[in-house]
């Protein structure tokens, strides 16, 4: 049997090519967020050599046009062009570029090269006379813009004046404004409409806090050794100190009933004592599975109250979704096909050569898709039903992409405020799929980056062209994840890290713990010591006001929601330094994209030696600055609230015990 393929779409007129963002040729749609500046680009050119021009267009849900901007073009002599689009409302949009032949644009330049050379000169200003006539008696003109193009003709046409002057008249500001904002175009040919998926500002930026409930209010008899778990009541009292820091969504690790077979114990120790609580990630036990709560941290009346007391505190409920289960989940034994049974009998537990997980039992998705996916749909429905508006998906990148594609899918269709997080540290292959089929937002690599060349380099690519259907979330670490750096750098590593995460993505988190700088590893690996996974872990979290971590996490986050440029992705520029150990980079946003309809500009500089100090000159781009070449401004650190005079190029010097970033708001001179 053969097919064929579908008719060729003609190129047009005017070609318009290489349209971003797409992704998968408009298979998935690409990603933006409600007050998001979209970066539209296009590859626009046409024969000969007269001037071409595009527009971006976005469309609404319901087709009709929103708005409209002239792209510019970003690469001379390449013919690529780029506007930038902002949906206002959630939903399914959609854009398309438009090129088009713009004969003013070419008037303009042959009339300045043949004036000036007094080649055809009244024949140029006739013809400039002739366009600006048709130009404004176009419909639906402003009576002002038509009055400037009226006047030009007049100027044009006025062979009392020298041939410069009439010229001038045609090519100037004012006209251009006009034309610009009403321009006459033709052969207008423009491209498919692509999908752009619009979701609540929260998918795009925010801060999240990860704890382990169990942790909050847990305490030990010191007579018998025996522990008491804390419990929901109990960490809802932390609530308000976490609010306090500015974050805006509470994650909670997995809340489940956890398995008693091949339980863990201290350290991933295989020899548990008998209080040792295991990892909540082997989820399951005779109290229930994935769709109820641990005993000991109380009932869902008192989840139900968690959540209330966070959103009284401004703070959303993200809830750990870990689909795995320990060897005593219900569905062991209620559905013995949802796993992979060896040769000799056994069910395969969890591996990760060299780390094994004989406390878990991976599922196995070839057996009953079905069957798994509707359970599995189900159990979310239960919890978004309770409150939660986000989900931190664990290792999503063990599970087939066509389930989640379609899960994502059916939980967008019924719940499109629902955000999902990708923890997927994995090849870029699939971390990057993982997030073209629907997840909101990604874990990185940026965990792992430190160096100066490694972090502009990360921070270019993931502010880029990926950005479109990526979105970056920052964690210096997680309760799985303590890097070299984090362990031998002090304090100041994690103000560093801390500083770059808030900044260098819109979305960023911290585990429970930063606040007091707990960066001692265990002996041979790449996690804390004493892990939370094994163990209960109440803290003292007095200590955090003497280290000052907390404090700079409230700035951080407090800069965050006065700064609109930090709440943007596609707007990084980084600038030289004369240091190769501090960083700078910059988010600007224009007057016209702004939310508060004024420009907004964060400069942050960075010393990434947690140990000495550094210092040099750094070297700004004013222009991505949105400032003049010559320009001076005051620079208002958020930080230490100091304000400097910089221009181009300021001098900086960072001492890592007292201060080791500046966090520059741009204002006026």
């Amino acid at each position: 049997m053969t097919t064929t393929p579908p008719p060729a779409r003609s190129i047009g007129r005017i070609p318009v090519l290489d349209v971003s963002p797409v992704t998968e040729e408009g298979r998935w749609p690409a990603k933006a967020a409600v007050g998001e500046a979209v970066p539209v680009r296009a590859t626009v050119f046409r024969e000969g050599h007269d001037a071409v021009a595009a527009t971006a267009v976005l469309v609404r849900p319901d087709g009709t046009d929103h708005s409209s901007a002239r792209m510019v073009d970003i690469a001379p002599g390449l013919d690529r062009f780029e506007a930038r689009l902002v949906p206002d409302a959630e939903g399914d949009w959609g854009f398309r570029v438009e090129g088009w032949s713009d004969p003013y644009g070419t008037w303009a330049h042959d009339a300045r090269i043949k004036v000036e050379a007094g080649v055809d000169t009244e024949l140029m200003l006739v013809e400039g006379a002739r366009l600006l006539t048709a130009a404004a008696a176009r419909k639906g003109l402003p009576t002002k813009a038509r009055r400037v193009l009226k006047d030009a003709v007049a100027a044009l046409e006025d062979a009392t004046r020298p041939p410069q002057a009439r010229l001038a008249a045609g090519l100037s500001a004012e006209v251009r404004a006009v034309l610009d904002a009403h321009p006459v175009r033709e052969f207008v040919t423009s491209s498919p409409t692509y999908p752009l998926r619009v979701s609540r500002p929260l998918a795009l930026a925010g801060a999240w806090y990860e704890m382990f409930p169990r942790s909050e209010g847990a305490r030990r008899d010191p007579r018998t050794g025996r522990w008491t778990s804390g419990t929901l009541r109990h960490a809802a009292k932390r609530l308000p100190a976490i609010a306090e820091m500015g974050f805006d969504i509470v994650y909670l690790t997995p809340i489940h009933p956890i398995g008693t077979t091949f339980r863990k114990g201290r350290n991933n120790s295989l020899t548990p004592g008998p209080h040792d609580p295991g990892s909540p990630y082997a989820i399951g036990s005779p109290e229930g599975g994935h769709d109820a709560i641990e005993p000991g941290l109380g009932t869902f009346e008192d989840f139900d109250d968690f959540v209330r007391a966070a959103r009284e505190a401004g703070l959303e409920v993200a809830l750990d979704l870990a689909l795995q289960c320990s060897p005593d989940h219900p569905w062991v034994t209620e559905h013995p096909e949802w796993f992979t049974t060896r040769a000799d009998g056994t069910i395969a537990y969890a591996e990760n050569p060299p780390k094994k997980y004989q406390d878990i039992y991976p599922l196995n998705f070839d057996n009953d898709p079905e069957g798994i996916y509707a359970e599995v749909r189900r159990v979310l429905e239960v919890w978004i039903d309770h409150g939660v508006t986000a989900f931190r998906v664990d290792n999503p990148h063990t599970k087939p992409l066509n389930f989640w594609e379609r899960l994502l899918a059916d939980v967008h269709a019924d719940h499109p405020e629902v955000i999902f997080l990708s923890e997927a540290f994995t090849k870029p292959a699939m971390m990057l799929t993982l997030a073209k089929i629907g997840f909101h937002q990604s874990y990185t690599y940026f965990t792992w980056r430190n160096t100066k060349d490694e972090l502009t380099e990360y921070l270019q690519t993931v502010s880029g062209e990926d950005g479109s259907f990526l979105r970056p979330s920052f964690w210096p670490t997680t309760h799985d994840i303590l890097t070299p750096y984090m362990q031998h750098g002090g304090v100041a590593a994690f103000a560093i890290r801390a500083v770059l995460a808030a900044t260098g993505a819109p979305t960023w988190g911290i585990y429970s713990g930063y606040e007091l700088v707990e960066n001692v590893a265990r002996p041979g690996v790449e996690e804390q010591i004493d892990n939370e996974k094994y163990e209960y872990k109440p803290r003292d979290w007095s200590r955090a006001d003497e280290i000052g971590i907390a404090r700079l996490l409230g700035v951080l986050n407090g800069v965050r929601r006065r700064r609109p440029a930090l709440r943007q992705l596609r707007n990084l520029t980084v600038h030289g330094t004369t240091s190769d150990q501090i960083l700078a980079f910059s988010r600007h946003l224009p007057a016209e994209l702004s939310p508060t309809g004024e420009a907004d500009t964060v400069i942050v500089v960075v010393n990434l030696d947690p140990h000495h100090t550094h210092d040099g000159q750094v070297f700004l781009d004013l222009h991505a600055l949105g400032l003049p070449p010559d320009a001076s401004f005051a620079a208002h650190d958020e930080v230490s609230g100091q304000t400097f005079a910089w221009d181009a190029t300021p001098y900086v010097r960072l001492d890592p015990h007292e201060q080791v970033a500046h966090v520059i708001h741009v204002r006026s001179a």
